[in-house]
């Protein structure tokens, strides 16, 4: 049962602006973020279902200021390699139990901050050459899976994007594609299993203003705010929080 109280619009809102802001200014990759510090104070599936439908609508916020700006075949292998990742993230889930979830979300939350500090300015500096067509779909795969556990599908599919050579508009405009799609997919699954109930759908209503508020701070923050500063603060939100989850799952 979610508990609509202040802790938890306290907790909500924030992150809820946190993801928009992710979302549609900073390629999608830091706003599992939100659902990470939900899982602090609800349920982890519980914390998954009131993000998605938010996500959803941030998703369909960005994509007006982005339109057509995307990559359109890296778009395609992404998107294709994503629905089977939605539906082993739901086989998954069906026999998973509430700790072992937060485990999973804790340890995508440390691993994300892992890679972004040590794998990824590596990937940068060595991909001069573009990945092979197939790596599009593995990597699709991969952020289809950890999209529907966490809502983390943006470090996979930034593993293939960063070697396209895209501006930073159309690596933005990719990933907003991306993810609305793999999001409007992920959604039939998300209720078969329960995942909605009446408490979080009066939760994303309370919460609606501030996805789209995010998702406005995000369009305008991509060509104001340095990614360093917005990643900087992402990480260490990342790293407390990911520790908790595992200290909770385990204990």
């Amino acid at each position: 049962m979610l508990t609509l109280d202040w802790m938890f619009f306290a907790v909500a809102g924030p992150a809820v602006i946190f993801a928009g802001i992710s979302k549609g200014g900073f390629g999608s990759g830091a706003a599992f973020a939100a659902a990470s510090i939900l899982a602090l104070v609800v349920e982890p599936g519980l914390a998954l279902g009131v993000m998605l439908p938010l996500l959803m609508l941030i998703d369909v916020a960005s994509l007006r200021p982005y339109w057509r700006k995307w990559d359109g075949q890296a778009a395609l292998l992404l998107i294709l390699g994503g629905m089977p990742g939605v539906a082993l993230g739901a086989a998954l889930y069906r026999i998973a139990e509430p700790d072992v979830l937060r485990v999973l979300i804790g340890a995508i939350s440390i691993a994300f901050v892992l890679w972004q500090v040590g794998l990824a300015p590596k990937l940068m500096a060595r991909s001069a050459r573009r990945l092979p067509l197939w790596a599009g779909g593995a990597a699709g795969l991969v952020a289809g899976f950890t999209s529907f556990v966490s809502h983390a599908g943006g470090p996979p599919a930034a593993v293939y994007l960063l070697s396209m050579k895209l501006t930073k508009t159309q690596y933005q405009a990719t990933t907003v594609l991306v993810f609305w799609v793999i999001n409007i997919a992920k959604f039939i699954p998300y209720a078969f299993l329960g995942m909605f109930t009446l408490e979080t759908g009066v939760a994303n209503l309370v919460l609606a203003p501030f996805a789209l508020l995010g998702a406005w701070l995000g369009v305008r923050a991509h060509r104001l705010v340095p990614e360093r500063l917005f990643f900087g603060l992402t990480y260490a939100l990342l790293s407390l929080t990911g520790i908790k989850l595992i200290w909770d799952g385990l204990t």
